[in-house]
């Protein structure tokens, strides 16, 4: 619902993956939508400065593929043309558990791999369609403008980067603010500035680092699998590593290149140079990835990033912030990556405040805007159990006590992690799960709940022998 006395205008802080999908639904539902970007974007899909973790593998849970698909028709072809792959979740990756290789077999959760810098920019070249977005680059947020009694927010004022100090702000004016800034986000300081108390917040740190190096694997290695994934098992073991298929250069985009992505937890942080690359590679419980590694040939440097913690500001909880202010994607919520749910959790967002304004006239939102909040929080709630859940489980984690519903999450995920090995159904209900399609509560109906009583009765029989997947 439009408010047509006026024309409309949205103003959506960063320009990121959740500032490009919170932008695409506001164009639905706003005479004009200005995204302000501090970086400047390429014009081909190659990393910028913005996004310094493009160099590492970024999933895109099948739910968030639905909604980009919904949002951007036709997109999952595309980046199919330019080398995307397609692979099934159950049948193409290799998945390490504790207890062993998961069970292989066909399955109708098709995924889709390929780099962030690939996606982002398919994704922005779409926006050429939607004539009311305006791009502002290079240029940077310095506060919040509110009216005089301070009960709403009207605009920003901003910068341009290569402008010097003294030189005045610009304002810009609009009927709703969105904050896609990221983890770098200043919003609790410019409420503060405004004479509101900045959100609470809450932060689970389990001291998470990764690097990453890009492959090139020989054209005549035959494997059968497309992906490898062998997570970290704490508190017995902190290591981890995964290869993720991306598309090939832009001369050669079907020639698969692989992101071999090394993780550790509790500060046993993957070492960056080469020779420290691989003995950590060889330290994890299967050889299969760091014998992969040395049948491939290196083409990039090797990256790091070690700044993994969760953090949730609580937004929803803050019944008198100022109106037509939301804030989104790792602005409210930031999600330690490795478990690759925050793309798709932006989608969620997105696909939220798009039903807001399909029922809500814009004026609504002087009244409405903490219930926008709070439906928005709902977006990120599965995603914020399951990582913080799975990092409590480090010995030195950081943050609140652990609670007793996590303690039982925690045996509960451990029970399933035996179940996903040999039994198809139950795995296929996991995925389902993991990539956000259906609740967690899914995974406590009867069938599975029984199976995993039964499970835990049974004596384990020790370590397993870890026979890695085919590879000549």
């Amino acid at each position: 619902m439009q408010d047509k006395t006026h024309e409309t205008h949205a103003i959506v802080m960063g320009g990121s993956m959740a500032g490009l999908l919170l932008s695409r639904v506001l164009a639905d539902h706003f005479d004009r939508v200005t995204v302000i970007e501090r970086d400047s974007y390429p014009d081909q899909p190659v990393p910028r400065r913005g996004v310094p973790h493009s160099h590492f593998p970024h999933t895109l849970m099948l739910r968030g593929q639905q909604i980009l698909e919904q949002l951007f028709p036709g997109l999952k072809a595309e980046l199919i043309d330019r080398g995307a792959i397609e692979l099934d979740s159950m049948k193409d990756i290799a998945f390490l558990t504790p207890a062993g290789w998961t069970i292989r077999s066909s399955s109708d959760l098709i995924l889709l791999a390929c780099s962030r810098d690939l996606l982002d920019w398919s994704i922005r070249r779409r926006f050429l369609a939607f004539p009311q977005v305006q791009f502002l680059t290079g240029t940077r947020v310095t506060g919040l403008l509110s009216d005089a009694d301070h009960t709403k927010i009207i605009g920003v004022s901003l910068q341009r980067c290569q402008s010097t100090n003294t030189e005045p702000n610009e304002e810009r004016y609009g009927d709703l603010i969105v904050d896609a800034s990221g983890k770098a986000s200043r919003t609790p300081q410019w409420l503060q500035a405004l004479g509101y108390a900045a959100p609470p917040e809450t932060e689970i740190n389990g001291f998470v680092g990764y690097v990453a190096r890009i492959y090139q694997p020989p054209s005549d290695l035959c494997v059968d699998w497309k992906m490898v994934f062998m997570p970290t098992t704490p508190p017995s073991y902190s290591r981890g590593g995964a290869i993720f298929p991306i598309e090939g250069e832009s001369t050669a985009p079907r020639q698969v290149r692989w992101i071999v992505s090394l993780v550790g937890g509790d500060r046993d942080y993957p070492p960056t140079d080469a020779a420290g690359f691989l003995a950590f590679a060889r330290s994890l419980p299967s050889p299969l990835l760091a014998e992969a590694m040395q049948q491939a040939t290196p083409i990039s440097p090797i990256y790091a990033y070690y700044s993994n913690e969760n953090r949730l500001r609580h937004y929803d909880h803050r019944a008198h912030l100022p109106a037509r202010l939301i804030v989104v994607g790792h602005a409210a919520c930031l999600l330690n990556p490795t478990y690759g749910q925050a793309m798709t959790v932006a989608a969620m967002e997105a696909m939220i405040v798009n039903r807001f304004f399909q029922h809500h006239a814009i004026v609504d939102l002087d009244w409405q805007t903490q219930t926008l909040q709070r439906q928005l929080a709902k977006a990120h709630q599965e995603a914020w159990s399951a990582a913080t859940s799975l990092d409590y489980r480090y010995p030195h984690t950081q943050g609140k006590p652990m609670s007793a519903a996590t303690q039982l999450v925690n045996w509960y995920w451990d029970q399933l992690m035996e179940l996903i090995v040999d039994r198809a159904p139950v795995y296929h209900t996991f995925l389902e799960v993991l990539h956000l399609l259906k609740p967690s509560t899914t995974l406590f109906q009867p069938s599975i709940l029984g199976q995993v009583l039964r499970n835990s009765l049974i004596p384990k029989k020790g370590a397993l022998q870890l026979e890695p997947p085919a590879m000549t």
